[in-house]
């Protein structure tokens, strides 16, 4: 493995109620203390299995994690410690990565954190779009909307971290403003926006015809304006819509992010910790205490090697790019399989791949005839 996850996860609470958030386990009890996680570092550290990888991100989620920025620093000096003792060969291969909402951003805790390990850090915080994108689904436990309360530390952001994108959730209630918002966030300087239609079972008929066409609005807009080379929409990368190779396989998302949550259990992704499921238990594959148990770990690997796709899946002349969960798949299957992908968005994919080939249709006729 080139590069390896560990992702903390310092707390289950958050500012906000996002209405499509998986996270249906919210709380302000779990509160990871320094203790779980210098334990979970030390054993990081003293396994031979989990450092066989030539980098490490080093990843911090809640909930809201920047409400545990002191401890986020805590952990940090800690792990900086550890690599230049243990391992200095890795003082230029490791990361820290960040995903936040954006309300704490600009305390001076937080950009005193910024400050000090800038050189290690990839922060983002999640935007939707326009104000009337982001306060239909990312709302305060009053329903008021958050943009307001985000959008001067978006521009600050943006300043300290130019090269940073945003992961952009649709839902099936803010499908007709996904154009409007993406144009927003290039207008607030953001060059890589990650469209991501969720995973779970929201989809109604229809909804990959309003999908599809808010992007070709997008494909229009950007050929129009020569943006091109200027923005990175995910929608829109080449590898989308290919069929598989022979012998590849469907990779899911997040299966291998080992996590660790405040009771010192760890995981193999943090979907798969109680406080993200519906329906299932926890799978726990270990503990700061007693380490992994990596019988338990297995199943989760063999995911990349032994998918069971349902058959229109294995048929599809489009499958690359198209974006599952296996934490999801679990918490659906009637069973509780890893294995039986979820098909919930798949007309979503097809419309995303459908508007990717107009764009590049579109961009390659321009091209060849300016």
């Amino acid at each position: 493995m080139k590069t390896r996850t560990f992702t903390f996860i310092v707390t289950k609470a958050c500012q906000l109620q996002c209405k499509y958030c998986y996270l249906v386990g919210k709380n302000t009890n779990e509160r990871m203390s320094f203790d779980i996680a210098k334990r979970a570092v030390d054993y990081i550290f003293s396994s031979a299995e989990l450092m066989k990888c030539e980098k490490i991100i080093f990843d911090f989620i809640g909930g809201e994690p920047l409400i545990e920025i002191e401890l986020i620093s805590d952990i940090m000096n800690y792990i900086s410690y550890k690599i230049m003792s243990e391992q200095p060969t890795w003082k230029d291969d490791y990361k820290i990565r960040i995903t936040t909402n954006g309300l704490l951003y600009s305390s001076p805790k937080v950009q005193s954190f910024i400050q000090k390990f800038k050189h290690l850090l990839h922060i983002s915080i999640s935007i939707d779009g326009n104000k009337k994108k982001n306060d239909t689904n990312r709302i305060f436990p009053n329903g008021n909307g958050s943009y307001d309360k985000i959008i001067n530390n978006i521009h600050l952001w943006k300043k300290q971290f130019p090269e940073e994108g945003t992961k952009m959730t649709i839902s099936h209630t803010d499908l007709p403003t996904v154009y409007e918002s993406i144009i927003h966030l290039i207008e607030l300087g953001i060059k890589t926006i990650d469209v991501n239609p969720i995973v779970e079972n929201v989809w109604e008929e229809g909804d990959e015809k309003i999908f599809e066409q808010q992007l070709l609005y997008v494909a229009d807009y950007i050929i129009d304006n020569k943006l091109w080379d200027k923005v990175n929409i995910t929608a829109f990368h080449e590898i989308n819509g290919k069929p598989l190779p022979k012998g590849s396989k469907l990779e899911p998302c997040g299966s291998m992010m080992l996590s660790v949550d405040a009771s010192g259990n760890f995981y193999s992704c943090l979907r798969f910790a109680k406080f993200s499921l519906r329906t299932k238990e926890p799978i726990i594959i270990g503990d700061v205490y007693k380490g992994i148990d990596f019988n338990k770990l297995r199943p989760m690997e063999l995911i990349y090697n032994d998918l069971i796709l349902a058959q229109e899946c294995e048929e599809c002349e489009i499958a690359s790019g198209c974006k599952w969960c296996p934490a999801e798949a679990y918490d659906s299957s009637q069973i509780g399989s890893l294995f039986a992908k979820t098909t919930f968005s798949c007309k979503l994919h097809k419309a995303k791949v459908r508007a990717k080939n107009y764009f590049w249709n579109k961009l390659n006729s321009r091209i060849q005839y300016e």
